[in-house]
This record gives structure tokens, C-alpha cells and sequence, in this order.
């Protein structure tokens, strides 16, 4: 077509042929584009398509993004309004991140064709162009995965929590938006799924104490690679879920989740054994896992006869499965769940058969690895090819059986291939940023589990994170991970110590007292030092009413029995650096206090424990062990309070549900975490709102299980900054009362002040 003829259109049209001279060949598939748009829809339609090529040419979009633009048009399915709403969007996007992210985000609406939803889908890829335009372009590239129809809202809160999670740092931007990283995982299988693990934890917790006795923690498992497969893991007294099965609509999710979990709970139920690997091969422990879960069912079955409807769909395997090993496995199970199952290959036969010889040992756990030894010599002699990395436990419901086993030591002639079947079952394992494996999630939920470097500390728990602003508690979403210990030189501490003498002997005093203890009056006893006249009186009136007296008519006193323990949490954030006027540093102040305190409750006998705390984003939330609960505080100890260093931020939150955990298992009447800090929360992933309103949560769930915390804050005058710079200091202490409440808070003004406060408030809340 000519020139003349896109002229005759309109403004925009005449507009669009007047820059395109000299561009040919662009032109004239431009304008075939329009001329087919308003064959469709009319003549004015074709001036709207022109006034949406106009825009991303004068946005300088690029060739590339002008043929995409002709080519959503051509697709048919978009009128003439969204097709220039389309184009706007391109337009902003190119703006914020060029011409290429603009053609990715056309092309994307051409494949998913958001069609009522937009708006969505171009406020998120604005968003993202704001915030990481160079993610638009591969993110558009897998847009598919993550759109939803009926859920833009949904695909746009994808994008603000990505970039949201990944603060400053580039490459967790990039793993997220090319939906590497576990947290989009996550969320993408969320997206898909009618019911998730979120929806179904208090209903199986339930389910749990109803039939089981106990409900043991639940916890969702790290998403899975796409297409792969998921089982439930059994962690110690931790049952780990899929955060949900996208493939099932909501009733299909909720029977899997109650049949995986009430499965699950029976192991732990009749006692999870913990089978030494030794040189079992992995078809040995496939086949022993099989038994030991059809020996857990039948037990349970014994006490619910119920529970066969729960389990049984899901046993559909059958011989027009074919002869392979995984589906052999399948149908054993089936055989061995329902004794009616026929199946004519012999390996089902056999064991049904040496399962029905065994059903009067069925308490006995040894019997699996029996039945599955001999098993497994069958195959053997079958030759028969079993893929260990490839294998899945069947039916879906049963756990991947890992939890029964010890791998912590087995035959090097077959560790190889027993770590493959183990790596394959860890589907969640994952390439780090820097590149090296994730390491796997410990075996044991809270339990420290060693990485390669020991630089970079001991993973000991995940724990979940409160984001204000979406409203939703995050699970698993801060790692903390435990510093090698450092001894430091205690030369400088203990000068501080001695010239604290007054203080000290201070203490030591307050210390004597309250060892003496306070007397407990004990009443209506039947025998003490004196007459409990209340009691009298009572017994004199039993005895003219003719009844017989009980004679418990003395009183005594007993000595209170102290019964506390404290985990003091120690900032040493970047800011506890600066220098006060004397020279000393904040953090060598707190080191002063914390050591007269650790000395005060040693000689009380108060069960205690010492941790510094940092942060450096929810990925690496630092706490350096000081002292242990059942470590005596002595001079390693002394050496490691001396040896901490200043350095990161404060992610208070993750530090109190962490501080919480550990004392949680002190057997103590009190328990109390006492909490150092020098300013408000903060981190380079979050804003210190967020962090704040994510501690106070952390604090209310500590007092729901009976552990108080107390926060003192340092907001001193007259502290200096890195080159003895004077600084506003953070509004610590007002961030710190909406943390713990008014009323937990000791604000301290004078750092000077602080170790003999910090001691006076440990003797008035230990105070019985």
C-alpha cells in the first residue's frame, strides 16, 4: 500500500506513514496489519491501531516491537480499545526498559491474551520495568507459567514480591524473575492450585490430635523443579508437605493432603524406626521402605478400619502397568494394601505372601528390611533395571520414606548410588547464587546442619517472616544460620570488669539475697512450727456439726525455689561500632554489661544462654553462640563474648523466633529472652516498618507459648558515627515500645548506665 493510502485513514495513520518514510519495507507490513484490523472491526479501527503503532514508534521502540505490535492485532480476540491499551503499556515498558523488554511484553500478550485482566498484566510488567527492567524481557519469556486467567491481581503481586525479596541484590532478581529461585517456585505452584497446604493446616492439625494423639509441626516443602514430582518427608517429629498440588482441584488436594498427612502421623505414631543403611543397596531400601509403609498402614488399619476408604483410590496400579521395576513397586504396594489384588507377576505374589506369613510379627520393624532383602534378591536375579535416581515412592499419598533411614554411615562401595536415590528424592535442592548447591534442608527441622565452607556458618533452622504490607506470614522465608565461634582477646573486658569493682560487688550482694530466697507460707498442714488459726477455727466448727476433722490445723514456710531461665540476645549490628565520648564502643559497653550479668547468674544458678545477632538480608540471618544452656560459663565462654565483632543489620524478628525455639526446650517454670539492641530493625531487604511489625508479631507468638521477652534499648547522646562524625540516633526506644510494649521496654540514655540497669531489671524480673 501506498502512503497516500494510510493519509486517507486519519491523523495518526498519516502521522505513522509520514515517520515511516525511508522504511519500506516496515511500512508496508504495517499498514497490511491495519488494513486487516479494519477489515475486521471497521474503518475507525484501523485509525486506533495506528494511534498504537504511532505510540511505540515515538516511544522509539524498535522495529521488533512494532511487528509484535501488528502481530497481537492480527491474532484476532483483541478489540480496537485493547489493543491500544496494549500498545500504551508497551510503550511505558519501552520507557523504563527499551525497546527489546517492550517486544518481549507484546509477544507475551500475544501468547496469554489477558483479554479483561489487562490492566494487570501491564501495571505488573510497568512495575517490573521500574524496578529490574533487566528482568522484563526473560520474565516475559516465561510469563505462561505464572499467568493465570482470573488471577491478574495475583500476577501482579508475584512481580512486587520478587522484587521485594530481592532488595539490592541483582542476581536474586535474576533467579527470581527466570523462576530459578525456590520463593518463585513457590509461587507459581500456589498460583495454579485450588487448595494449599496454607488453606489445610489447622484441619489436619485436627485430624492429627484426633487420630494420632499429637500434632506435629507442619511445614510446606520447597517448591519442586517443574513437572517433578512431590512426596510428604518426615523430619523428626516434622512432617513436610507440598505447599500444594496444582494439578488437583480443591477436593482432589484436600483427600491427598488428609490421606499424605494421616499416613505420615501414623509413623510417627507407632514409631518411626531409623534403619541403618550399612550396604543395603537402593533397591534394597526401596523395597524395605514399601514393606515398612504397608506395616505402618495395617497397624493403623487395626485401630481404624476407616481409614481404607481414605487410602484407597489412590491404589491404582495394575500388570497393564507393564513389567518395569517402578511400576512392580506400585503394584506390590497395591497387593500388599489390598490382600483381594490378583497380579500375575510373582514378585507381587511373593510378597503378599511373605507380608500375610509375617502378620503376627507386625509390630516388629525388622521384618521390612527382611521381606525387602529377599525382595530385592528376586529383581536381582531378574536383572531387572531399577532407576534410583528416577524413583518415586507410589502411591502419592506415602511419604518419600528418607525419614526412615540413617545415612550417616554407609558402605563406600555403594554411597554413590545411594546418594543418587537420596538427591533425587530432595527434589528441592537448588544452584545457589554464587553459584555452588544449596545445601539440602537438614533431615531434623532445627537442627544445625553443616555446609561446605565454614565461613559461611551452620544452617539451624528457617523460620516464617510477616510481611505487613501483603497482609501474609511468609513460611520459611528467613535461614539462620550459626557463626563459628570466635575467641577473642579478654584482656580489654576484664580491665572493664575490674574497674567496674563497686558495681560487681554491688551485684554480688544483690546475688546473696536472692539465693536466701523468700519464704513460701504453707497452710493447713499436718504438722509446722505454728498453729494455723484460720484452720482452727474451721475444725472446731467441723467438729460441733459432727463431722470428722481433717487435723490439718499447722503452718509452715518453705524456702521459694528458684526456677528461670534466660537467653540474653546480643545486637551487634553495624551501628553498636560507633564510638562513645570516652572512646569506648557501644558493642564494648554491651560486652561489659552482658559479662557482670553472666556473672550475676552464675552464682544464682539460673539457667542461661548468650547470643550475639545480625543480619545480612532473610538469607543470612547470623546469630554467634556465646554460651549454651548447659555450658558452664567459663573462660571459652568469656573468650567468645570478647571475641564479637560489629558488622551487618538487625532482623530482630528472626532472631526472637530463633531465641524462642532454643529456649522453648529448657525445662523451666519462667523462661524469659532479654533482648540488647541499639536501635530499630532493619536489613537490606526490607524496611525497617515491615521488620518492626514482623518482631512485634515474633514477640506476641513468644508470649502465646508462655516466653516473655524484654527489650532494652541503648539511645544515647553524644555517640559518634565511623570518623567520630556526630549522627541522629534511630528512634530505637519508640520502635522498640511498639515491638515488646511499653511496659517491656527499658530505654537506656546513658550508655554508662547500662550494666548496672541491666542488672537492677534482670533481679526485678527474676523477682518471684
Amino acid at each position: 500500500m501506498s502512503a497516500v493510502t494510510l493519509t486517507a485513514r486519519g491523523p495518526a495513520a498519516g502521522r505513522l506513514a509520514t515517520l515511516l518514510a525511508g522504511r519500506e519495507t516496515l511500512r508496508v507490513s504495517l499498514d497490511a496489519a491495519a488494513a486487516r484490523f479494519a477489515a475486521r472491526h471497521g474503518d475507525p479501527a484501523g485509525e486506533v491501531w495506528s494511534e498504537g503503532a504511532l505510540a511505540l514508534l515515538t516511544a522509539n521502540a524498535g522495529a521488533g516491537a512494532l511487528l509484535a505490535y501488528a502481530r497481537l492485532g492480527e491474532g484476532g480476540g483483541l478489540g480496537p480499545s485493547t489493543l491500544l491499551a496494549a500498545a500504551e503499556g508497551a510503550m511505558r515498558v519501552c520507557r523504563l526498559a527499551g525497546g527489546r523488554a517492550a517486544e518481549a511484553t507484546l509477544e507475551a500478550c500475544a501468547r496469554l491474551r489477558p483479554a479483561g485482566e489487562a490492566a494487570d498484566f501491564w501495571a505488573a510488567f510497568a512495575r517490573l520495568a521500574e524496578g529490574a527492567p533487566d528482568e522484563v524481557a526473560p520474565f516475559a519469556a516465561r510469563a505462561e507459567q505464572v499467568w493465570r486467567p482470573g488471577q491478574g491481581a495475583a500476577f501482579r503481586h508475584f512481580v512486587e514480591t520478587g522484587l521485594k525479596a530481592a532488595g539490592r541484590s541483582a542476581a536474586r532478581r535474576r533467579a527470581f524473575f527466570a523462576l530459578e529461585d525456590p520463593l518463585a517456585l513457590g509461587l507459581v505452584a500456589r498460583l495454579g492450585a485450588a487448595l494449599g497446604l496454607e488453606d489445610m493446616d489447622g484441619q489436619l492439625r485436627r485430624v492429627l490430635l484426633a487420630l494420632w494423639g499429637g500434632a506435629p509441626q507442619l511445614q510446606a516443602l520447597p517448591p519442586p523443579p517443574p513437572g517433578a514430582a512431590q512426596r510428604v518427608n518426615i523430619a523428626g517429629s516434622v512432617l513436610r508437605l507440598p505447599a500444594a498440588w496444582p494439578a488437583l482441584d480443591a477436593e482432589g488436594a484436600r483427600h491427598l493432603y488428609l490421606a499424605s498427612a494421616v499416613h505420615a502421623g501414623a509413623h510417627l505414631f507407632f514409631g518411626n524406626p531409623r534403619f541403618a543403611v550399612g550396604k543395603d543397596k537402593p533397591i534394597q531400601i526401596a523395597l524395605a521402605t514399601l514393606i515398612e509403609d504397608a506395616r505402618i498402614e495395617h497397624l493403623a488399619l487395626r485401630l481404624y478400619p476407616g481409614l481404607r476408604r481414605l487410602w484407597a483410590p489412590y491404589h491404582r496400579a495394575s500388570a497393564e502397568d507393564g513389567p518395569t521395576v517402578h511400576a512392580l513397586l506400585a503394584r506390590a504396594a497395591r497387593g500388599l494394601f489390598d490382600p483381594a489384588y490378583r497380579d500375575p507377576d510373582a514378585l507381587v505374589e511373593k510378597a503378599q505372601a511373605l507380608f500375610g506369613d509375617a502378620a503376627g510379627r507386625l509390630d516388629d520393624p525388622a521384618i521390612s528390611r527382611e521381606i525387602g532383602t529377599r525382595l530385592a534378591n528376586d529383581i536381582g536375579q531378574r536383572r531387572l533395571r531399577f532407576d534410583a535416581r528416577g524413583h518415586v515412592v507410589e502411591p502419592a499419598y506415602r511419604d518419600d520414606g528418607l525419614g526412615l533411614w540413617d545415612f550417616s554411615q554407609v558402605d563406600p562401595q555403594v554411597t554413590a548410588e545411594v546418594e543418587m536415590m537420596v538427591e533425587a528424592a530432595r527434589i528441592e535442592r537448588r544452584e545457589g547464587e554464587d553459584g555452588k548447591p544449596d545445601a539440602p534442608p537438614s533431615p531434623s527441622a532445627g537442627r544445625a546442619r553443616p555446609v561446605s565452607a565454614a565461613a559461611e556458618g551452620v544452617t539451624l533452622a528457617t523460620y516464617p517472616e510477616w510481611d505487613a504490607q501483603a497482609g501474609i506470614e511468609r513460611p520459611d522465608w528467613v535461614t539462620v544460620k550459626a557463626m563459628p565461634p570466635v575467641e577473642g582477646d579478654t584482656r580489654a573486658l576484664r580491665r572493664a570488669l575490674d574497674e567496674a569493682a563497686p558495681l560487681r560487688a554491688r551485684i554480688a550482694r544483690l546475688v546473696m539475697a536472692a539465693k536466701l530466697g523468700r519464704p513460701s507460707r504453707l497452710t493447713r498442714q499436718s504438722e509446722g512450727h505454728e498453729l494455723d488459726i484460720d484452720a482452727v477455727i474451721a475444725e472446731a466448727i467441723a467438729r460441733r456439726a459432727g463431722e470428722v476433722p481433717e487435723l490439718r490445723v499447722f503452718r509452715s514456710s518453705v524456702l521459694a525455689r528458684r526456677d528461670l531461665a534466660v537467653l540474653v540476645l546480643i545486637d551487634i549490628s553495624q551501628s553498636t561500632r560507633d564510638r562513645l565520648a570516652g572512646g569506648l564502643s557501644v558493642l564494648d559497653v554491651e560486652k561489659l554489661a552482658v559479662a557482670l550479668l553472666a556473672e550475676a547468674l552464675a552464682g544464682l544458678g539460673d539457667r542461661f544462654a548468650l547470643m550475639g545477632f545480625a543480619s545480612n538480608g532473610r538469607g543470612e540471618v547470623r546469630v554467634h553462640p556465646v554460651k549454651g544452656f548447659h555450658e558452664p560459663w567459663e573462660a571459652e565462654g568469656f573468650a567468645r563474648l570478647a571475641g564479637l565483632g560489629s558488622g551487618l543489620s538487625t532482623r530482630l524478628g528472626a532472631a526472637l523466633r530463633h531465641a524462642g525455639a532454643e529456649i522453648a526446650r529448657v525445662p523451666s517454670f519462667r523462661k524469659l529472652v532479654l533482648v540488647l539492641t541499639d536501635g530499630e530493625p532493619s536489613d537490606i531487604d526490607a524496611s525497617s516498618a515491615d521488620l518492626a511489625a514482623d518482631a512485634r508479631r515474633a514477640v506476641l507468638s513468644l508470649r502465646a507459648r508462655g516466653i516473655d521477652s524484654f527489650g532494652v534499648t541503648l539511645a544515647p547522646a553524644g555517640v559518634s558515627g565511623g570518623g567520630g562524625a556526630g549522627r541522629e540516633w534511630p528512634s530505637g526506644a519508640e520502635s522498640a515500645a511498639a515491638i515488646f510494649g511499653k511496659a517491656h521496654v527499658l530505654p537506656i540514655h546513658r550508655i554508662e548506665d547500662l550494666p548496672a540497669r541491666l542488672a537492677d531489671l534482670y533481679f526485678r524480673l527474676a523477682r518471684r
